[in-house]
């Protein structure tokens, strides 16, 4: 059975529309706010999105741009529901990435039509995507191996530094792409009251620094090892010219920093709306996904407590007073060298307050 999200703060049109699809062989979801929607979207991952534009805390604009740009959600055939039928509000939803556009008031048939239409149409994308996909066997793994050997040469220096150490300070020149061979790496914003934000972990295998490369800028972040770490310097020029040179480079580099755009959206809206228990939940969720470090079949988190807390963006005191919580409900349990071990994943991955 087709899932489809409705997003809609007119409560007796939602209930109407979820009612109609009900009686046509649809699993329904609603939510009353953009906020919500995105929450629910995320949790669900419906077949098709049905959203409304003007609504509280976050619009239907808002909603398109942050699902547009999240992985599980990008593919998802997204409908605005629109009391307006000015050419300028239809361009901008289609320019977004909408993938059709119903002006309230709609008939039943043609809601249905479109509906039906647009999942036909996604699920003929998939199976071609598929058959590819099998005709590829694997080629595209192999192909970014191929696109790292490019990158690194036997020639390009290699260096190791302790936990702690400061790699790059805000303000300064970036002089090479770094990739990741052992350990862990943050990147962090500091406040005026010296209160620090974590933007981005890297780990083994992972490339990072190029986004003020493709900017032509300084750094805007300041860079120090969380893990005992080995790097491979590769010279900002010759990164350059490979990228000039080579279009399929160039994207898989483009295609990184859509997807760090995305993670940084994802945690200002976790950290806008989310409750504590919630913040410290999806934190402790996106180390899990980003290292997948596991001991006798369950996941581990080894990170610092401060460090965790400024995943977050809350106080130390706080986070801990929420992990002893956790700890209460039997979600996670702390190890005998401090590490956490995640009990019971699914509970804390879709946990609602």
């Amino acid at each position: 059975m087709k899932k489809i999200l409705i997003i809609e703060d007119d409560s007796l049109l939602s209930e109407n529309i979820s009612l109609l699809l009900n009686l046509s062989g649809y699993n329904v979801y609603c939510a009353n706010d953009g906020k919500s929607g995105v929450e629910t979207a995320l949790r669900e991952l419906p077949d098709l999105i049905l959203c409304d534009i003007k609504m509280p805390n976050l619009d239907g604009y808002g909603v398109l741009h942050i699902l547009s740009n999240h992985p599980k959600t990008a593919t998802i055939p997204f409908i605005f529901l629109s009391g307006s039928s000015e050419p300028d509000n239809l361009r901008k939803g289609m320019t977004l990435g909408a993938d059709d556009y119903l002006v309230k008031p709609f008939n039943e048939v043609d809601l249905l039509n479109t509906i039906k239409t647009r999942l036909q149409k996604n699920e003929m994308h998939a199976k071609q995507l598929h058959s590819y996909t099998e005709s590829q066997n694997g080629l595209d793994q192999d192909f970014f191996d191929i696109e790292q050997s490019k990158l690194i040469r036997a020639d390009h220096e290699i260096v190791h530094y302790k936990k702690k150490h400061i790699l790059y300070e805000i303000g300064q020149r970036p002089l090479f792409l770094y990739y990741i061979t052992e350990g862990k790496i943050k990147e962090f914003l500091i406040n005026s009251d010296g209160k620090e934000l974590i933007t981005g972990i890297y780990g083994k295998g992972d490339f990072f620094g190029f986004t003020e490369i493709f900017k032509e800028s300084n750094y805007l972040k300041k860079s120090q090892v969380l893990e005992d770490v080995s790097l491979i310097l590769i010279p900002k020029e010759d990164f350059l010219s490979h990228i000039y040179t080579d279009v399929s480079l160039a994207k898989k580099f483009i295609k990184l920093m859509s997807q760090n755009i995305s993670d940084n959206e994802e945690m200002i809206l976790n950290m806008a709306y989310n409750s504590l228990r919630k913040k410290v939940a999806q934190g402790i969720i996106k180390l899990i996904d980003k290292f997948n470090e596991t001991n006798q079949g369950k996941h581990i988190i080894d990170i610092s407590r401060e460090d965790l807390s400024n995943i977050i963006g809350a106080s130390q005191e706080s986070m801990i007073r929420t992990l002893k919580e956790f700890k209460l409900e039997n979600l996670i349990e702390v190890g005998n060298n401090g590490h956490i071990v995640v009990l019971d994943e699914k509970k804390l991955r879709f946990l609602k307050y």
